[in-house]
Formats: structure tokens, sequence, C-alpha cells
């Protein structure tokens, strides 16, 4: 096992990997930006370097972190999601530079991270895509060839997208000068090339993701799905394991699909297979994110493994010590993302200092977060601060957990999505499991919720009611 590990990352994933870390008594090594010095993962790493000279740029410079490493004797680096890991240069570094990168090879990521070349893998496995385009689409009229022969609605995509940046749907064929020339536009400030394809457009799917995960030696299992549909803008917003919709037939296909994807790609350690599935529970490839998700948590909550573990452990070279058939999933699993963000105010991020917080608990409740009372949120970085999870034994339970624990959390000081969150969780088509895609965009009447009280008048009842209880 390793004996040192960097993790190339920062806020709550930083937190999570220390912690899987000091389980195994491995140290850590935290990299962090001027914005970050007091941020929780800096306080609990065993080392903490700054690297910059901005907020963004040292998280972003894979030599200065690899040189770093090698610097201070560290023999394996986790990279987090986003920022760099998904860039297929990192674990070339990583490897001349003798250090491990916990995270799938260079080859791999660099095939499934450009979207067209990873369609035609997946054709080539038998893996299900949606009909589109043979490769990119150079023109316009190429373009309107495509579409009218898979016919309208479809999708026009970044090759080198995600999240949403690159895409565009056309309705009709009126739409599809718009929608190509703002694809390719999009596309090419964002990631330097303006490669698009096109795919027929499914009408409000499910959004359902396989995580995977593959050791050194060949051997590849799933851990069944999350249904990531309750999605703001293609970001998604809360994610739940097992889905609600899924068959066991299905389910069994869908993992088998999974494997099968990893599989056409020697894909090694931790990964997700995300898929659209319609109505009649056919299912079709999107893309493969090559990292450890954000919504790893429910997967661990319901199968009981720590896949950031078995990440550590996969790379260092061990032998999975499990098998398809010892994955069982107990129970349901929701997570909400907690973002420092004002839904009414079309969900504008917010930042600024955490006057109180006050988080949740009791059976059932998780909490991986990066804040505390008097943290200074930087406006730099993506919105969401925490995320909250809570398990069931059934569906119901998990649901009445989740709104019990969104009433329990405190953040002050600056606007969050909680109280968006909780009126989710009061919707009547939420709770009985009627939601796809489309679930956000067809309930505005959400953004219809009460603000809390003032925070200084909350601690100081949450006080005086601690108070009163030690009189007893």
């Amino acid at each position: 096992m390793f004996k040192k590990v960097l993790i190339a990352n920062r806020g709550e994933i930083a937190t999570r990997v220390i912690r899987a870390c000091k389980e195994l008594n491995i140290a850590t090594v935290a990299i962090y930006s001027e914005a970050d010095a007091t941020a929780l993962y800096v306080k609990k790493a065993d080392e903490s370097y700054l690297v910059g000279p901005g907020p963004i740029e040292g998280y972003l410079n894979i030599h200065r972190i690899v040189d770093l490493a090698s610097k201070i004797g560290v023999d394996a680096i986790h990279p987090g999601y986003g920022f760099l890991s998904e860039n297929p240069l990192f674990p070339k570094l990583c490897e001349k530079g003798d250090i491990t990168f916990i995270g799938p090879s260079s080859a791999a990521i660099f095939k499934m991270g450009d979207k067209i070349q990873a369609r035609e893998i997946m054709k080539q496995a038998g893996v299900p895509v949606l009909p589109g385009s043979e490769g990119s689409v150079k023109d316009m009229d190429e373009a309107i060839k495509v579409a009218d022969e898979i016919g309208y609605p479809v999708m026009v995509k970044a090759s080198g997208g995600g999240g949403g940046r690159g895409l565009r749907v056309a309705a009709s064929r009126d739409e599809m000068e718009s929608a190509f020339n703002t694809a390719k536009s999009e596309t090419k400030g964002a990631f330097g090339v303006s490669d698009v394809f096109i795919e027929k457009f499914l009408e409000n799917p499910h959004h359902i993701e396989i995580q995977i995960l593959a050791d050194n030696l060949g051997n590849t299992i799933h851990f069944n799905e999350r249904d990531c549909s309750i999605q703001r803008r293609h970001q998604k917003l809360i994610e739940i394991a097992p889905s609600l919709i899924l068959d066991q037939d299905t389910r069994k296909k869908m993992g088998e699909a999974a494997v099968k994807a990893a599989k056409a790609v020697d894909y090694t350690n931790a990964g997700t297979v995300e898929f659209l599935v319609d109505d009649n529970l056919d299912f079709y490839f999107i893309e493969m994110n090559t990292r450890l998700q954000v919504e790893h948590t429910v997967t661990e909550e319901i199968t009981g493994i720590d896949l950031v573990k078995k990440q550590l452990e996969v790379a260092a070279g061990r032998k999975l010590n499990m098998r398809q058939k010892d994955i069982r999933p107990n129970g349901f699993a929701m997570e909400c993302r907690i973002c420092a963000e004002e839904p009414k105010n079309n969900f504008m991020p917010n930042s600024g200092r955490v006057t109180a917080y006050y988080s949740p608990g009791g059976i059932g409740v998780r909490i991986d977060g990066t804040i505390y009372k008097d943290y200074e949120i930087p406006g730099f970085y993506d919105s969401m601060v925490a995320k909250l999870i809570t398990t069931g034994r059934t569906w119901e339970e998990a649901v009445s957990r989740m709104n019990r624990s969104l009433e329990e959390f405190v953040i002050r000081g600056v606007k969050t999505n909680i109280p968006y969150l909780r009126k989710i969780m009061h919707d009547k088509d939420f709770r009985e499991g009627r939601f796809d895609t489309g679930f956000i965009d067809r309930k505005p009447e959400l953004l219809d919720y009460e603000e809390f009280e003032d925070p200084t008048d909350l601690v100081a009842a949450i006080s005086a009611a601690i108070a009163a209880c030690h009189g007893f």
C-alpha cells in the first residue's frame, strides 16, 4: 500500500480522500490556493502546500503538482473529480515521475473523453447508443441530412463536452442552423476544438449511471445503478440508488453493458458509465466518466463498500477481493447537493462568511462537507459546499429522513438551496417516484418557498433548548 498520497483537488472531495487514506494509515498531502488557506481539508491533511498564484491556476498546473509530489516523497496522486481528473496528460506525467495515478490509464481517459470516439467504441463493443451521425458533422448540409434521417428532435453535441456545455437541441429543421452554429461556437470556446456530432434527442428520459470498478488483472465488476434524473441545466441536483423504474432484467443488462464498456477500453480503477433510459426501459450509452463521481456516496451507502479505499487498493496493484455476486445492495440512499446559491435569483452562486452552521445527524444521515462556522466561502469555485446523504430501508423512509435532515441543516450568512430541496421533498410526484430529466423544468412552483428565519434567532433558540436540557 502507498505511504503518502497527494490529493490534487480541493474542498469536499479532498476531505473525502483524506478520510479514506487515514483509515488505511496513509499519510496525506493537500494543495491549496490562497483562497483556500482556511479550508477544512487543508487542516485535515498531514502536509499542505500552497500552489498558485491565482485561485485556479495552481490546481490546473500538472507539471507543478507532479514536481511537488516528487520532491516531497509522494508515491501516489488522487485527482478527485473536476480540475485535472480527466486530463490524459496527468497519468502520463505521473508515470514518468514514478508516481502512481489513482485512476485509469491515459489511453482510457483519452478514448472516453472524446465523445465521438467513445460512441464508435461502444457501437463496436455492442453497447447500445442513440441513433446519430457517423463521426463528427462538418457543415450545415451534413447536419440537416443526418437530422432528417434520424428524425427530430435531435441534439447537437460537443465531442469534448460535458455538463451541458456544447449541447443544443433542435426540434425542427428550422432550428438546426441556430443549434449547430451555437454548439460549434460554444465548443470552440470551452474546449478549443469545434467538433460536434448529432444524436437523437429523447424527450424527458431517465439519466441512469452504473458504477464500475476494475483492477489491473482484468477483473471488472459493477455496483448497480444510480438515478441522476433530478437535474437543472444538465447539472445533477439529487442522486438516488437504486433506481425506482428499473426491473431486475434491465438492471442486469445495464450492469453487463457497463462492464462491457469498461473492458472495451481496458479500463482500470473506478469509473461510471452513463445511460439514458426511455419509458420502454430501452437504454443508450451517452458517456463514461473516467474518475470518481460526486454521487459515489449513495452507492457506498447501499453496498457498504468504501469506493475510495477500493480505488487506493487496486491502484496499489491489489486484486479485487470481491466478485459480482458479492455486490448485494440493501435499501435506498439519496444525496442532495447543498449549494451556496440563490434559487429565486436564477440560482446565482453566493460567496461570503458562514455566520452560523448546524449539521443534521441521527441514524441514516451522512454529510460530506467542507464548511464550518466563520468559514469564508470563496467565489471562484463550484457552488457546492456539502453533500447530504440519507438512507432508508424503503424509498419512503429515505425521503422522509432527507426531509427531516434538510429541516435540521442550518447554514447562514450565505444563501443556499436548502429550502428549494425541502420543497422537492414535499412534492407529491417526487415522493411517488414520478420524475425524469424534465422534472425541474415542469415544476416552477418549487421556487415558491419560504425563507428561513434570521440565523441569530435560530441559533439562540437552539442554544436555549440545549441549556434547558442541561437543567434537568
